[in-house]
């Protein structure tokens, strides 16, 4: 019982690190691709643009979330 738990601790650090590592890029790469500057409009108050980057962030860690945790 108590390496399930080692175990799920270590995995969830493994999805920590990787999300960490990973959303800068992905968020970098998200604003050269597009034609307006997303973070301009975000302190502007565009609830909008504030919406499609909450999105992107959760879209990625769901499949973040799936590919890090071992299937059962």
């Amino acid at each position: 019982m108590i390496m399930e738990y080692i175990q799920t601790y270590f995995w969830g650090l493994t999805g920590a690190i990787t999300m960490a590592v990973a959303l800068p890029i992905l968020l970098w790469v998200f604003d050269k691709f597009t034609p307006i500057n997303e973070w301009e409009e975000i302190k502007k108050g565009n609830k909008a643009v504030g919406m499609i980057i909450s999105a992107l962030i959760l879209g990625f860690a769901i499949v973040m979330g799936f590919c890090v945790v071992p299937s059962v």
